[in-house]
């Protein structure tokens, strides 16, 4: 967008600057800007339909302030967006030119809908939608003598009317075709330049304030070709207490205005007027706790014909006997107050008489929309700014007119903007916080999906959070009661291709399975649900084919797979069950009327899991605990046996079971292991491998060889203990894979949300006494004092053979646990993107992720798709990448993509989220939270993987909480915490602070050692603090603790070990340290040189310290004051910038020995900046936003001189205008890119901005 900062105008360009400043930048180069928006605005402030893409499209536009989104709403309710363009300049209003047959004819392209925009740049433009651009561009554009304010366009598509703020209305005629311009007349009302003549012949002129307006139609100017308009406008005229309706017409022909009549009635104040569609001649007219249906067909006697009061009586309770005065004046104070805020309740125990008497609370209408389509009813869904939503329906019949105002059919937030569209769906736009899809049914309105929206973001924090150079962001999103906390991450798009109706509830796991071996599509899709188990075919269609394909149906799946061309395996509890579909289910299949089924139990024991592979079924089960081979037969044409060919027993219950075939073996060279001896034969030449995850709990890598039977070939032990000495719970796999990606590794989810990545070890770490203790202290293997089995040749079953001496190549390797993360708090399963070893794998425990197998540890990135409960890959002819997730009891088949985007995440938090930290050494997030119940603020714990809140620390009743900052006192990080003790605001109009009292308080984060008093909540007066239980919902199952060394953690390269949030059952809990009362409300906190920080009250900041690194000892050093309020702090090094209030920005440095604050530089703006934040890139060059959506770069001279005055020496590099105020700069060196980036969190954009300096 163009620079539009009043200082940009009247200062040098950036070139210029450059050319006589050579050191505006660090290196003498020249400053540029590369801007990104990372997330979007989500702010809708309008929203309007039409046909725009084509004639027969349905498409929803949405509004932005700054910008364009076209999106469509699919079947389900799900909204998608299309597009999303920028528009020049803040949209006013929205509106469709919609394209008539009789209008415009012989010319295609105006078969689609145009949209009109009317934004601040004093421009109605005139958009189409081009399919071959991907985008809106302009038809035309119309300058306008002054800033509209809204819109209206007549139902024919023939005229477009312009309102402004105050006394002036312009109205457009449109052309009949495009070979013209599509504006064909104006006329301004009132002229813009008036005679004598002109005043005396207007009765009157639209002198006041226009607060709606619309067209009406009429049947005497439809039928004539000369269309006359009427035009309605509400208007609020100067020194009159109620609203007029005025009627306007324009004749085209006589190009003259002419004012009808005017409508002005005593009782409520009217502000908006709204046509009935297809009516000719009505309008609704909705005041303030009322409805009037206006019959406008003789426009010169405008009349109302129903009234519908949107009121409800709320009963009041008064008690007229004993002191008649003091009834007189309690009545009084009741009409005085509001009775929303009545928090009296009917007391049960009272049994004196009382009299009952009913208020009516006044309520209006804040949104609407018609019902889409034709017909005699016109229905139009409302929301009033309680938040209620009706139905209002108008019946015209010819007995006359009948009206219908039905009872609430939904309770939410007031809505800014209602759209209703096919389907009966309903988009309903709130202002601050995410809107609603909405759905009609049987008279009342349900919930569908969610339409996002992030604004307003107060603050972010900017977290590597494993060290893997993958930042996140977390935000501080929406305001009371729709705060949230939300976590920006970049991930991969999805394509959303078919979503089935929400009628899988129940499914326990899902698989794919092919027809053949070398079939490079999947055929079928199995669903095992608790009860029943059901075969789908697979297609963008999914049909029914239990069956045909011969799998059991009232049973619970437990695995299926493929065993040879044609043959498919069912496990369930019971049975193991071989089928062979027909060709019903598939066009190779046996060519009978019933599929081909075979059957194996086992004796009297249940089947816990299984798996399948080429000629090989492995079960497993519990109590007793066996692992058994199961091997498959051929007796005669369509006649098999499944029979056992080994079982061992085990020592410890499986937990889950990945097989395989060889394709480790034959792919393996020396590369893959250690060159030590030893390890050469890990894995055999031939036969099976497989893994199994034990509830020892362990990983292990077995195989099977026919004629040799089983060995371990190595075994992963988990133990993972915090610091504190206790055990990890939840630490059982819930799924494990092996991998080969230029080394051979073990992948195992755990069902506590874990990840773990195990590796063979080194000959080092194999020689260490660490594993030699493990060898010697227990049994490596969950096989009962098993090394080496021989098979019997007669009966398949296996028997086993120990001896005291096993030789060296037969023993077990030990895995070392490479890296630890947990992405989750639900279990994990893993699903291989391909039936391979060595592909990427969807790692899914709420959210899918996408763990990349060739990166070193262990690397992920999200997926652009909702929580789901289970996944699996889906191969088609239509789909070769799909992948199918199960979501709200739905099927959802979607494509993954190969190019990136921002994934955001979402915690619902009572109140209004202002600053949030992160804090490294317990791994949570601190967020400070206002407008909480009872007018109370707070800093809490938020764990960022499930969002719980684990602890909150309270401020006094009436304290507001207002900046935070983590500060380093000896080797602990404290929180030091700025607050405001006075209500209102803190600054006068002249820049100046207010009278008010503030306090700063030091908080130390403290692990709390005992889990009943894990989740602590504090309350904290200005005098003292005590401790009470939390009123909010606490999780004290996920606390911060470094592991131990017996997790067995030796990469070197790898951080991923230490500092890992685990369940042991301990919590953190914030302690007061400090705190005291200052002059002035303490708006800013900020690090300094690693052992201070600053604080700013009023007009002054001051430089602080604790002495000898006790939190509890606070002392000021130095302090400097400004010439008005101070509103940011930040520092780079030694160098401070200061945030005035008036002044801008003002650079100072502190000198320790002397401790005295030095002011170097001022800002050089000719005007006043409001400074909204800023950021130091170094120690010459400061970034700075202010309060009228404008950053600037402004850097120190290349020469200092002794006599140079501080005020006004910066010099202005370039200057930004974004449109929106951001309220929060980060920067971040990301070393991959080798540039400095900074990230802006406007009130509604986040946007990362790349500046070419180079530092």
């Amino acid at each position: 967008m163009a620079v539009t900062e009043k200082e940009s105008s009247s200062s040098p360009s950036s070139s210029a600057a450059q050319s006589r400043h050579p050191s505006a930048s660090t290196a003498g180069a020249a400053v540029h800007f590369l801007a990104k928006s990372l997330v979007r605005s989500g702010v809708i402030l309008q929203v309007v339909r039409g046909c725009f893409r084509s004639p027969d499209s349905s498409d929803i536009v949405f509004g932005k302030e700054t910008s364009i989104e076209l999106v469509i709403m699919g079947d389900d309710g799900i909204v998608q967006s299309v597009c999303e363009q920028p528009v020049f300049g803040m949209i006013k209003d929205l509106a469709v030119l919609p394209w008539k047959s009789k209008l415009r004819q012989h010319i295609e392209m105006s078969r689609k809908d145009l949209l009109v925009v009317l934004s601040d740049s004093a421009k109605l433009s005139f958009l189409s939608f081009s399919k071959e651009m991907h985008r809106f561009f302009a038809v035309t554009h119309v300058q306008l003598s002054d800033v509209g304010r809204m819109l209206a366009v007549d139902s024919s598509g023939s005229f477009v009317a312009v309102g402004s703020y105050e006394k002036q209305v312009t109205l457009f005629s449109m052309s009949r075709s495009y070979s013209d311009d599509v504006v064909d007349k104006r006329i301004t009302y009132p002229p813009e330049v008036e005679d004598a003549v002109t005043r005396r012949t207007q009765k009157t002129c639209v002198s006041g304030t226009i607060w709606s307006m619309c067209y009406i139609s009429d049947k005497l100017s439809q039928s004539s070709k000369e269309h006359s308009p009427i035009l309605a406008i509400v208007l609020t005229r100067k020194g009159s207490f109620l609203n007029t309706l005025l009627l306007l017409r324009w004749l085209v022909k006589e190009n003259s205005f002419h004012v009808l009549s005017q409508y002005l009635e005593a009782g409520p104040l009217a502000f908006t007027v709204v046509e009935v569609p297809q009516s000719f001649g009505l309008a609704l007219l909705f005041r303030v706790g009322d409805a009037l249906v206006m019959d406008l067909n003789d426009a010169l006697r405008p009349v109302c014909v129903y009234r519908t009061s949107l009121n409800t009586p709320i009963p009041i309770v008064v008690e007229p006997d004993g002191d008649v005065e003091g009834f007189i004046a309690a009545s009084a104070l009741l009409e005085l107050q509001d009775p929303r805020m009545d928090t009296h309740k009917d007391d049960p125990m009272n049994v004196d008489s009382y009299l009952i008497d009913y208020k009516y609370i006044p309520k209006y209408v804040c949104s609407w929309s018609w019902e889409p389509g034709t017909g005699n009813n016109r229905r139009m869904i409302f929301s009033m700014d309680t938040g209620e939503m009706f139905m209002y329906e108008i019946s015209l019949r010819s007995d006359g007119l009948e009206v219908y105002l039905s009872d609430s059919v939904h309770q939410g937030l007031p809505c800014k903007s209602l759209l209703w569209v096919e389907g009966g769906f309903l988009a309903a736009i709130v202002e601050m916080g995410d809107g609603l899809v909405l759905k009609l049914n049987g008279g009342k309105l349900e919930y569908i999906s969610t339409i996002q929206n992030s604004a307003p973001i107060l603050d972010m924090s900017l977290v590597d959070y494993h060290n893997e150079k993958h930042n996140q962001i977390f935000a501080c999103c929406g305001v009371a009661p729709e705060g949230s906390l939300r976590i920006i991450r970049s991930g991969l798009s999805v394509e959303r291709l078919v979503r089935t109706a929400s009628v899988y509830q129940g499914v326990t796991d899902t698989w794919t399975i092919r027809m053949k071996l070398i079939d490079p599509h999947h055929s079928f899709l199995v669903l095992s649900f608790v009860e029943q188990t059901r075969v789908l075919s697979v297609g963008l269609s999914f049909s029914d084919v239990t069956d045909s394909v011969g799998f059991q149906s009232d049973v619970c799946t437990l695995a299926c797979g493929l065993l040879d061309d044609g043959m498919l395996v069912q496990i369930h509890q019971n049975a193991v069950r071989l089928c062979l579909p027909t060709v019903v289910a598939h066009s190779e299949g046996v060519p009978l009327p019933s599929p081909v089924c075979a059957s194996w139990s086992p004796n009297e024991i249940g089947i816990s899991l299984g798996s399948v592979t080429r000629d090989l079924i492995v079960l497993a089960t519990s109590n007793p605990c066996f692992l058994i081979l199961l091997g498959v037969k051929s007796l005669s044409l369509y006649h098999y046996e499944v029979y056992e060919m080994q079982h061992v027993r085990l020592q410890n219950e499986a937990s889950c079971i990945y097989l395989t075939q060889n394709p480790v073996v034959k792919k393996k060279s020396t590369s893959y292991f250690p060159s030590d001896s030893s390890y050469i034969n890990a894995l055999p030449n031939s036969g099976y491998t497989f893994v199994i995850g034990t509830h020892k709990p362990s990983v292990e890598i077995l195989s099977y060889l026919p004629g040799h039977g089983i060995r371990v070939h190595a075994v992963g032990i988990i133990s993972l203990t915090s610091t504190i000495g206790t055990a990890v719970a939840g630490c059982i796999p819930q799924d494990v894979r092996l991998v080969l990606v230029d080394r051979l590794y073990v992948l195992s989810g755990l069902r506590n949300g874990m990840l773990l990545r195990f590796e063979w070890p080194t000959p080092s770490a194999n020689s260490s006494s660490e594993f030699s203790s493990h060898r010697s202290s227990s049994s490596p293997s969950s096989v009962v004092d098993a090394w080496k089995f021989q098979a019997s040749s007669s009966t398949g079953v296996a028997s086993w053979t120990s001896s005291s001496k096993k030789p060296k190549d037969n023993d077990p390797i030990f895995l070392q646990l490479i890296a630890i993360r947990r992405i989750g708090v639900a279990p994990v399963s893993l699903v291989p993107l391909m039936d391979c070893v060595d592909t990427d794998i969807i790692a899914l425990s709420e959210r899918p992720w996408l763990v990349q197998t060739a990166r070193h540890s262990l690397s992920y990135i999200s997926l652009s798709f909702q929580p789901s409960t289970h996944v699996t890959t889906v191969c088609s002819a239509e789909c070769p990448k799909g992948l199918l997730f199960v979501s709200d009891n739905s099927l959802h088949l979607v494509e993954m993509l190969q190019y990136k985007s921002v994934n955001v995440q979402k915690f619902n938090l009572e109140g209004t989220p202002r600053k949030v930290l992160y804090h490294s050494d317990s791994r949570l997030l601190l967020v400070m939270r206002t407008d909480l119940s009872n007018d109370l603020s707070d800093i809490c714990c938020i764990d960022p993987l499930s969002g719980s809140l684990l602890s909150s620390f309270k401020f006094e009743l009436g304290e507001i909480g207002k900046c935070m900052d983590l500060v380093r006192v000896g080797s602990e990080l404290v929180l030091v915490v700025g607050t405001s003790l006075s209500p209102g605001p803190a600054m006068m109009p002249c820049g100046e602070a207010e009278d008010a009292k503030g306090r700063l308080i030091v908080l130390c984060l403290e692990r709390s050692q005992n889990s009943e008093c894990g989740s602590v909540s504090v309350r904290s007066k200005a005098s003292s603090s005590s401790r009470q239980a939390s009123p909010y919902y606490e999780a004290t199952g996920y606390a911060a603790d470094q592991i131990s060394n017996a997790s067995h953690c030796s990469s070197p390269d790898d951080t991923s070990c230490d500092g890992l949030k685990l369940e042991d059952g301990a919590a953190w809990h914030l302690r007061l340290a400090f705190q005291k009362i200052w002059s002035g409300m303490v708006l800013s906190v900020c690090s300094y040189l690693n052992h201070y920080f600053l604080a700013s009250a009023g007009n002054s900041f001051y430089v602080c310290g604790f002495a000898n690194d006790n939190p509890q000892r606070v002392r000021r050093f130095a302090s400097a004051r400004t010439r008005h309020i101070v509103l940011s702090l930040t520092t780079n090094v030694t160098r401070i910038a200061v945030g005035d209030g008036r002044d801008g920005i003002l650079l100072y440095s502190y000198h320790e020995e002397a401790k005295k604050l030095e002011l170097l530089y001022g800002d050089p703006g000719p005007g006043q900046r409001l400074v909204a934040d800023c950021l130091l890139m170094d120690s010459d060059a400061a970034v700075v936003s202010d309060r009228q959506g404008s950053i600037a770069i402004l850097t120190c001279p290349s020469e200092f001189e002794d006599n140079m005055q501080p005020e006004g020496n910066l010099t202005l590099s370039c200057s930004f205008y974004m449109g929106e105020i951001a309220m929060s700069i980060r920067k971040v060196n990301l070393l991959e890119f080798d540039l400095i980036v900074s990230y802006f969190c406007p009130l509604c954009t986040l946007n990362v901005h790349f500046n070419c300096f180079d530092f």
